[in-house]
């Protein structure tokens, strides 16, 4: 990512509507569908500043990996130990077949060999463990954002189950999320591009709209697996060995 955008992910994990609500979405999703024993041991891979470190501690111990310098600085100090800076797909030095989790948070989109990643990631974990993996979707939503952030792409529910398949996985509960908002966020970009305006600018809205869109799109913490949910500007899914 460009350093502008761990900075802004500092200053707003905390606050954004999308931040906020979307860890405790995931937290809901782990929960049920997570299956992890008791202080599980967690691995959570391109963590960034570390914003979703607390969520994933409510399940075990966690670790984590991020190669930005400045975001890994402040991850450390959410975490209270290092973080280390093992890239992927190699991830020297990571203890292979030792997690029950490794957590991939709109991370796979960044690494130009998807497939060898999450193979990679395979070779991290227990017998019966599992890669909790969220990424963007739908590649006509590609803007700014996305090159800003260094993306390479952006899912569809079979191209990322194509890619966790490649790499002898398997996807259960695979769910669109970020639902009840991606009308107005299709909106908003279609918008945009006749007008001449695709910026990556992420800043919250202002205070009343950014608590409502949290209100709406923590609504999906009581859907995402339980119901069909209609597609969303997000994918989720849990990959096993197969």
């Amino acid at each position: 990512m460009d350093q502008i955008v761990h900075q802004r992910m500092a200053e707003h994990d905390s606050t954004h509507w999308w931040y906020r609500a979307r860890r405790d979405i995931l937290r809901d999703y782990l929960t049920r569908y997570g299956g992890l024993p008791e202080q599980a041991r967690i691995l959570e891979i391109g963590c960034g500043t570390g914003h979703n470190l607390g969520m994933l501690a409510a399940f075990g111990t966690v670790e984590a990996i991020e190669i930005d310098e400045g975001s890994r600085t402040i991850a450390a100090g959410r975490l209270g130990r290092a973080v280390g800076d093992a890239p992927l797909p190699a991830l020297p030095g990571v203890s292979r077949g030792a997690y029950d989790l490794v957590a991939v948070l709109d991370v796979v989109e960044h690494i130009e060999d998807d497939v060898a990643a999450l193979a990679a990631m395979k070779t991290l974990l227990k017998p019966g463990g599992k890669i909790l993996i969220a990424v963007p979707a739908h590649a006509w939503l590609w803007s700014a954002h996305d090159v800003v952030n260094h993306h390479h792409r952006r899912y569809s529910k079979k191209t990322l189950a194509a890619a966790i398949h490649a790499a002898g996985l398997r996807p259960e509960k695979l769910r669109w999320f970020n639902s009840l908002l991606f009308p107005l966020a299709a909106a908003a970009r279609i918008a945009g591009r006749l007008a001449g305006r695709d910026d990556s600018d992420d800043s919250p809205p202002p205070g009343p709209v950014n608590a409502l869109f949290e209100r709406i799109f923590r609504l999906e913490r009581h859907l995402v697996g339980r119901v069909p949910m209609t597609p969303g500007v997000s994918l989720v899914t849990l990959a096993v060995a197969e």
